[in-house]
């Protein structure tokens, strides 16, 4: 057996205990429904149904607030230090680690069964004055030991290590951030990868960005490719993290499911790590969750902060708890949509046949919704690349919902489905039908659920087909 697959195993067993305990919590908070059917009364126990993590960002002076811990015991199943982690906080000074508040967040969580995510080893923001001072080799090698000695100091501790943070460019470049950290050599990020690997060989490593939310943004295409490398290359990379700092229902993308499928697609998790939405709209949280729990490898959701005094967005309530810790409308609709959550279907394991354009896709074509005679509408929108596409596929009930539903569509003639998603399929080619699973077949009154599915050749103009039951 390979070291690199020693490595792997150790991983996906560290994440089954990270669920077994969250599944614990669980099964100690629940609430008997109609019938046999159960219920979780809290997020993190609701999650863990499902194998998947509810936590929230956790800043070391709030574990003094009563009120505060009452919220973040009861609610969640995992935590973030906010800023206790980062480079200004644990190495103050070069070569002198300070890990007293990290520590804290970190003995507190393990005490309530919950899991940590290690925030964060690698970024061009929040370095103490002597990073900043320093410059190629001399910068590399103090980033290498950085990682090296915090995320020794933690081993056994944390679940996940967002080893390298917000390392792309916003706009329409894709091109990688310009920071003292890129200026050592267009490397480092794998440098930081293996070095991570390294010093904590059981943590899942995660590359955690924000504006990586659109399918069709340049810049998380590049990060995208980034992921495809290193997955080809052998870079131990295992997940990544959406950061989802959303500006309110507007900002919340309608391929979103792809995106996270897509990444999915390329072998890795998908994190949502520092969920926040303006004014808290129940509909864009619902969106958010319903999507998360339509990808198998979508495998947990991070709230940034518990009540909205507690934000770093505080002006904008953003959150699912007021300032008084009171539970708002968002709240409800995400443990609503957390409790109809069933394990997914598996999505897709594999990466694309041949790379993504380097160039950003165009807005993804949109056929005309058509009826079928069950009373429901179908959509499909496509992210094409050479020798393949994704497709995203949405179906809206008619005026009396559904409780199933069946899309059929023809393929171009050469297409091919290898992999399909949060439907039934059957057929490969030509005319495929896809039907609904257990968990999405009941759709109320005009409201909407998605599946999607990778193929092979060129997927335009297929035209979508709907009846209901």
């Amino acid at each position: 057996m390979t070291q690199q697959l020693r490595r792997k195993r150790t991983r996906i067993a560290a994440t089954w205990s990270v669920v077994a305990a969250g599944l614990a919590a669980a099964a100690a908070m629940t609430m008997v429904m109609a019938g046999t059917a159960t219920a979780a009364t809290t997020l993190g126990a609701s999650a863990a149904q499902t194998g998947r993590f509810f936590g929230t960002a956790v800043p070391a002076n709030k574990l003094s607030d009563s009120a505060y811990v009452t919220i973040l015991n009861r609610e969640f199943n995992q935590v973030t230090p906010e800023n206790e982690m980062k480079i200004d906080a644990t190495e103050p000074n070069q070569n002198q680690f300070s890990y007293g508040n990290a520590d804290r967040i970190v003995q507190h969580a393990r005490s309530q069964g919950m899991s940590v995510r290690g925030h964060t080893l690698a970024w061009h923001s929040q370095q103490p004055p002597w990073m900043q001072s320093l410059s190629g080799t001399a910068l590399r090698n103090a980033m290498n030991n950085h990682i090296t000695q915090v995320a020794t100091h933690f081993r056994g501790q944390v679940f996940a290590w967002d080893v390298v943070n917000e390392a792309f460019a916003d706009g329409g470049s894709g091109a990688r951030r310009d920071s003292n950290l890129q200026r050592t050599g267009n490397d480092w990020i794998e440098v930081a990868f293996r070095t991570a690997d390294a010093a904590d060989p059981n943590a899942l490593l995660c590359y955690n960005d924000y504006n990586i939310d659109n399918w069709t943004d340049a810049k998380t295409q590049a990060v995208y490719r980034m992921v495809q490398d290193f997955k080809q290359r052998g870079v131990p990379i295992d997940c990544v993290g959406l950061q989802s700092h959303f500006t309110g229902g507007s900002n919340y993308p309608s391929n979103y499911r792809t995106t996270l499928s897509s990444f999915a697609a390329l072998g890795v998790d998908v994190h949502i790590t520092e969920l926040d939405i303006r004014n808290a709209p129940a509909d864009a949280y619902r969106n958010t969750v319903r999507d998360c729990m339509a990808v198998a490898r979508c495998k947990g959701i991070t709230v940034w902060g518990v009540r909205d005094s507690d934000s770093w967005r505080s002006g904008e309530a953003p959150l699912l708890f007021n300032g008084s810790g009171q539970k708002k409308p968002a709240y409800d609709a995400v443990l609503a949509e957390l409790n109809n959550g069933v394990p997914p279907t598996t999505p897709p394991t594999t990466a694309p046949t041949s790379r993504p354009p380097t160039t950003p896709p165009t807005t993804p074509p949109t056929t005309p919704p058509t009826q079928g005679p069950g009373g429901c509408t179908a959509t499909v929108s496509l992210n094409s690349w050479q020798g393949g596409f994704v497709a995203t596929v949405r179906v809206t009930a008619g005026s009396s919902g559904t409780n199933g539903w069946s899309v059929s569509m023809t393929l171009p003639s050469g297409a091919a489905v290898t992999n399909a998603w949060s439907a039934n399929r059957s057929g490969n080619s030509g005319p495929v039908t896809f039907t609904n699973v257990s968990y999405n077949g009941r759709i109320a009154a005009g409201q909407t659920t998605e599946f999607g599915f990778q193929g092979t050749g060129v997927g335009t103009g297929m035209t979508p087909t709907c009846s209901a039951s």
